[in-house]
């Protein structure tokens, strides 16, 4: 029975196809014939149009032949083929095709354009900057697109020096047939040249007015600039707490009188708040360094200056943290963030345990959005045990350390990718230095450094596959093993790492397998990554670390590890499931390692 259900679902399957209507591709609604270049030929065809169904007679063909002739004409006028025709015709086949054949004529070129100023013109020297704005060559291809756009530098020249009200009035465009010339006369309302009053908050929200007033990058009485209006949207926009921001200029109606006499109009902000408050939720998992859950909760605009309160807690097999931070951005000035936070924390790890805690203050001070530099320091408790080994024979023993760590920060991040989660084109590079003072159980005194870069190269214009490639080096300099404690010593291994080898599972190791750290650094990556569909894409790579003893890497132990991965496209970026396998393990390494988390690698 279960047999013949099966045959007859196939064969019923078989029927429907057969049955189905054919379905046909999409195609011109009209063939182009005549003497053209290709790009111009795909031009006539993208303005004329598609249609998946065919003529259904010669009436109906001949229809569409003469709406195309339109379409033609229009587009050819557009590039500056005013001699051109366009002949609607139709097909002797069955059934019947509409055709459209072009006879393309003469080409118009420019003459030197014109700007009658309405309203009166502005002073010589602004005049002269709008008419050189407009960049028509004589002698260029006469196309409409040329002239709008000539048009739209104009008046963007002329509202960068301050006549924020300049408008297009109707052009006129004279088209001579006996030289076939195009000769554009702009006709442009230049206005008043506006001066810069304050900014006034028109929305009522959380944030105190006289904060957002502090962030204009003009003074009372400064001649307008898009820009600058443009400006303080940016910086309002980047501080993070706002669902929308609207900056405008203010009506003519709203202008007052300056000091000097001249009048001055004020910037309009409207800001609308996000909610006060909001969750995010988190996991990851790991064969090696386990699983566990995450949390943010931030509080915003609780001071009324666009801050952030944000109370982390974090559990998972190899640490155990709760944080608070607070943002204040444009701190002192604009493009400065200042952090405050701190908390306890302990962490699990196959190399040390620790429990404490600390208090850390940074500021930022930003250039671009991605590119900034960090100055600031931490001061941290943490009750340590670690082990150590007598000589390289000796079983290692545990050692119990109370240590009080001072923490100097400066670094500086740069950024020219075009994505902060997945990134398809573009490089980053980041540095940071830390001069570190430890009391206690244990005193000294060194630097710690290090660095890294990473560039994306797409192999093709859309970007479906993409090379990324990773490089890190890090050096502690002025100490020594084992006297620098095991949670500050440099460790590599693990997702964000050296895939196919556990967590801090590259390096040194006691005689116990107990991974010791070490005091240099370099890891490297490449990928190959391939977007499959809109959602699935597929990763190969190979990732390879070391970690020295001393100040420079031991390259005699290099530790390599490959592997494939699946990525998900969630909307605001990828889902990663990697599996890697180690080439040269080690006794205690696993054959093969699983990471799961959300962005790229790298």
């Amino acid at each position: 029975m279960g047999r013949t259900g099966c045959a007859l679902a196939a064969s019923w399957a078989v029927t429907i196809g057969l049955a189905a209507p054919a379905v046909l591709a999409a195609e011109p609604k009209a063939a182009v014939t005549g003497d053209l270049d290709r790009s111009l030929r795909k031009e006539i065809e993208t303005a004329i149009g598609e249609t998946k169904s065919r003529p259904d007679s010669r009436i109906d063909a001949r229809r569409r032949a003469r709406d195309a002739a339109g379409d033609a004409i229009a587009l050819l006028r557009s590039e500056g083929y005013y001699e051109a025709t366009a002949e609607p015709d139709v097909s002797d086949t069955e059934p019947p095709a509409a055709i459209v054949r072009v006879t393309l004529g003469a080409r118009f070129h420019f003459q030197a354009a014109t700007v009658a100023w309405q309203g009166g013109a502005p002073p010589p020297e602004i005049a002269k900057a709008g008419e050189e704005a407009a960049h028509l060559d004589p002698g260029a291809p006469g196309r409409a697109a040329d002239v709008l756009a000539a048009e739209g530098r104009i008046v963007a020249a002329l509202q960068k020096l301050g006549y924020a009200d300049a408008a297009i009035r109707p052009r006129e465009v004279v088209v001579d047939y006996a030289d076939r010339s195009v000769n554009p006369a702009f006709k442009i309302a230049a206005g008043d040249r506006v001066r810069l009053d304050g900014v006034k908050v028109i929305t009522k929200g959380r944030t105190r007015p006289a904060w957002v007033r502090a962030l204009a990058p003009w003074k009372r009485g400064d001649v307008y600039s898009p820009d600058a209006v443009a400006k303080l949207e940016r910086r309002l926009i980047d501080a993070g707490v706002y669902d929308s921001v609207s900056v405008s200029l203010a009506p003519k109606d709203q202008a007052t009188k300056g000091p000097a006499g001249t009048a001055e109009r004020p910037v309009l902000v409207s800001l609308s708040d996000r909610p006060p408050r909001t969750l995010e939720l988190g996991a990851g998992y790991s064969t090696t360094e386990g699983s566990g859950v995450d949390g943010k909760y931030f509080f915003y605009d609780r001071l009324g200056r666009a801050d952030t309160l944000t109370l982390t807690a974090r559990l998972y097999d190899i640490q155990q943290k709760l944080d608070l931070e607070l943002d204040l951005p444009d701190w002192r000035r604009p493009d400065q963030t200042l952090r405050i936070g701190g908390g306890p924390v302990a962490d699990r790890t196959a190399a040390y345990d620790d429990a404490g805690g600390g208090v850390r203050l940074d500021v930022d001070r930003h250039f671009t959005k991605t590119t900034y530099i960090t100055l600031g320091g931490a001061f941290d408790y943490a009750a340590t045990r670690e082990k150590t080994a007598v000589n390289l024979l000796a079983t290692p023993v545990g050692v119990d350390l109370k240590l009080f760590i001072t923490t100097g920060l400066a670094a500086f991040a740069l950024d020219r990718s075009n994505d902060p989660l997945d990134p398809t084109r573009g490089w980053r590079l980041e540095a940071r230095t830390q001069p570190t003072w430890i009391t206690g159980d244990r005193r000294l005194v060194y630097l710690e450094t290090d660095g890294q870069v990473s560039g994306y190269l797409p192999l093709d214009s859309t970007a479906a596959t993409v090379i990324a490639g990773r490089l890190k080096l890090g050096a502690i300099l002025g100490g020594s093993i084992p006297d620098v404690p095991a949670d500050r010593r440099f460790y590599a291994g693990g997702g964000g790492s050296v895939r196919g080898y556990g967590y801090q599972a590259v390096g040194p190791r006691l005689i116990d397998n107990t991974p010791e750290g070490g005091l240099s650094l370099i890891e490297t990556s490449f990928e190959v990554r391939r977007r499959l569909t809109r959602q699935f894409g597929a990763v190969a790579f190979v990732d390879a670390g070391t970690v020295g003893s001393g100040t420079t890497p031991d390259f005699r132990n290099v530790s390599v590890g490959v592997g494939v991965g699946v990525r998900y496209n969630l909307g605001f970026g990828p889902f990663r499931l990697d599996i890697a396998t180690p080439l040269n393990p080690r006794p205690g390494d696993g054959r093969v390692q699983v990471y799961i988390s959300i962005g790229q690698a790298f």
